[in-house]
This record gives C-alpha cells, structure tokens and sequence, in this order.
C-alpha cells in the first residue's frame, strides 16, 4: 500500500513513467472522493487553465459494414442494428462539414470510418481529406482502424495532427468484447502511430461489463505506454439494440468521475476527453468530470451514430459554469 506520505505528494508530483501499478492505481482511485477530486484538479491546474475546454466535433466518413465484432458497436456487420452501410464520403463534402463545425466553435475535427484498416484505394482520399481540413485551421483527427507502418507514415505526412485508436478496455476483459482482434493488435497500431510522428489518442468505454481493476488496468496501459497518449477519451457506453451489450448495466456516475480522475492523475498533461454517453449525463455529473479533469467534449447532435447534447444545451452549461471553450 502507498504511504499516507505518498498518498499526499500524489497531488504535487506526476509518478515516473512506467512506474504505475495496479496498486498504486487502486489506492489512489479509491481514495475519498473529496480527496481524490482536490488531486485532479490541482494536476489539472499544474497543466491546464481549469475552465478551458477544447470542444471537437466528429464525422462519420464512412459509416457501417465495419468486419469487426465489437460487442459495442452498431456499426459491426456481425450485429443486426439495421444500419446500412455507406461508402466514404466525397472529400468536398467532409471538407463542407469540418468548416461549419469551425464556425459553430470547434476547434479539433476528428473523422471515422467503419473500416478493420483502410484500404490501398482509400489513402489518397484520406490525404486531400487531411489536406482540406487542415487549410481550415483545425486540428485533426482520424480513426480508420489498423494501420502499418507504411500508412502511418503517410497519414502523418499529409499532416493529421492525431490517430485515434481506443484499447477499449484491459487486456483481461478485451476478449470478453470483441475477438477479431486482439489487444496486442491496438498496441501494434499505437506503436505505428507513434513511430510516424502522430500524437496518441486513445482510451476506452466504461459500461463493457468489466470490473474496477479492468477500469484501472486500462489506464496503466496507456499511462505506461513509451509516451502516454496526448489524448485519451473517456467514453460512457451507449447501449444499442441489436449489439451484445444492449443490457448492460448502467455505470454508476460517481464510478466514471473517479476514472475521469485517476486518468488526469496519471497522464496529467494529456487532454481526457470526456466523449460518448454525454447524453445520458446530467449536468451535475457532467460538472464532476470536468473538475475531476476533463477538458474536452465532443459537439453537436450526432456523434457517430448516437445521440449527443443539442449545441444550446451545452452552451448552457457552459455558461453555469462559467466556461470557455479552448
């Protein structure tokens, strides 16, 4: 167990890299919650202005027909959610979008698509896509699944600011999910992308059916990843009809702000993005996270292909909180 001594320098020192393990961890999330909120914060403020936060917006670029079985999406062709699948979308029309997320305030655009790993055929639209985006003065972001070397390397020579590919969950619980794929292939991808010179974005979904210390383990990967992600995005589940996980439990709400925590605790220079199931959140809770450390959000209606909060409604809550965005 961590010291008392310990427990109380965790609120003005960052631990070393590679040094967090499931015990650390654990003491530290299981803290008191008063205890364990006044440490984020005071990380976040080491880093960050506390009442910034970034806002982003999302497109699906290609929706559906996705190989891959993760018991969590709707876009999965294993699953029967009805929806169909498309083709990427024309480069103009992204470039359209991006631009009136950028006049609605956004400041980061990020782009997914439905695919196991892009295709040959696909790469030179993905790089005027880049290309486009990024004339607008915004910064990028893309999920398209795997990557190799090869594809990185190109991806982040057409300038994409970050590549987003989430470990989801521990390395325990993950075949509990999804078994096209396994964890070392996510780490795999994170390597090729760190190795091209792309910032990191990953993190996972709380609501998969996994335990407490599967919540934690998952932030000890990323935390004790070479460099730990830029980005990590905390992500409540959304649960659709017709997927494996269309019952699942509901998290509790002061359990997602202790993760929010002891994610700004172990990675306190990264952005934690508080990302899917906003609309399930209520305001309080939503105020939680973001002194817990949060300091981004996706906007506007659709996110992917569930729900997110109306723009009014987050400028609202903002404006209660007395927030900016970044």
């Amino acid at each position: 167990m961590l010291s008392v001594q310990d427990q109380a320098a965790v609120g003005t020192e960052t631990v070393p890299p590679q040094a967090w393990t499931r015990e650390k961890a654990l003491v530290i999330y299981r803290l008191p919650f008063n205890d364990l909120l006044f440490q984020a914060q005071s990380i976040h403020r080491q880093h960050f202005d506390p009442n910034r936060v970034q806002l982003s917006k999302l497109l699906n670029i290609k929706t559906g027909g996705c190989p891959e079985d993760c018991g969590y999406c709707s876009q999965s062709s294993h699953h029967a959610t009805g929806l169909p699948a498309s083709k990427l979308m024309d480069v103009d029309d992204i470039v359209a979008e991006a631009r009136k997320a950028k006049e609605g305030g956004a400041s980061r655009y990020c782009m997914g698509a439905a695919w196991r790993n892009p295709k040959p055929r696909d790469m030179d639209a993905l790089v005027d896509i880049i290309s486009g985006v990024k004339a607008l003065g915004l910064e990028t972001c893309m999920t398209l699944g795997m990557l190799d070397r090869e594809q990185a390397e190109r991806l982040s020579a057409a300038g994409l600011d970050y590549y987003n590919h989430n470990i989801d969950t521990s390395e325990a619980h993950y075949p509990n999910v999804i078994s096209t794929r396994t964890f070392a292939d996510r780490l795999e991808t994170l390597d090729q992308v760190r190795q091209s010179g792309m910032k990191i974005c990953s993190g996972g979904i709380l609501g998969l059916g996994e335990s407490e210390a599967d919540r934690v383990d998952m932030l000890i990967t990323l935390a004790n990843l070479p460099e730990p992600p830029e980005s990590v995005p905390i992500n409540m589940l959304i649960p659709i009809a017709g997927t494996p996980l269309a019952e699942a439990k509901r998290v509790d709400s002061l359990a997602f702000v202790r993760v929010i925590a002891l994610a700004r605790i172990m990675m306190p220079a990264s952005f934690v993005r508080l990302s899917a199931g906003r609309s399930a959140m209520t305001d309080e809770m939503q105020a939680l996270c973001f002194f817990a450390g949060a300091n981004s959000i996706f906007v506007g209606d659709t996110l992917l292909t569930a729900g997110n909060p109306e723009a009014a409604k987050d400028r609202n809550l903002f404006d209660r909180l007395g927030l900016q965005p970044l």
